[in-house]
């Protein structure tokens, strides 16, 4: 009657449209935006600003949801989650750098030390 653990479950490369790579390759889109916009914003010019200050607000809501989502189907560490949820409205660059980091910690099927099981590689 035991039911097994959802912690104990393993890890997915992904389904559908929540691939670990597809959400990487948005993740560096938004911290392009991101960089962007500093620019724009130092340089003064208003238009743009807003219209990537815009597209920066409406890509870190899409990904902190396709991010929680990506987590609870175990296609992401919730490392690399909380990096692009809770760090990604400051600074995408975060999120993006978990994503390289977790990328290359999947190739060298190393998951010792970050308690979370080791995953296949992304396709």
């Amino acid at each position: 009657m035991n039911a097994p653990s959802q912690a104990k479950a393993p890890p997915r490369a992904g389904a559908g449209p929540l691939t670990f790579t597809r959400l990487k390759w948005t993740s560096f889109f938004h911290s392009v935006v991101y960089l962007s916009l500093i620019v724009c914003a130092l340089a003064g010019f208003a238009g743009p600003t807003l219209v990537l200050g815009w597209t920066h607000g409406i890509l870190w809501i899409g990904m902190s949801l396709a991010c929680i989502a990506a987590v609870r189907q175990r296609v992401i560490s919730l490392r690399v989650g909380v990096s692009v949820a809770v760090l990604g409205g400051l600074g995408p660059f975060i999120g993006s750098y978990e994503f390289v980091r977790e990328q290359r910690r999947r190739r060298s099927g190393t998951g010792a030390g970050s308690g979370e099981p080791s995953a296949k590689p992304p396709r």
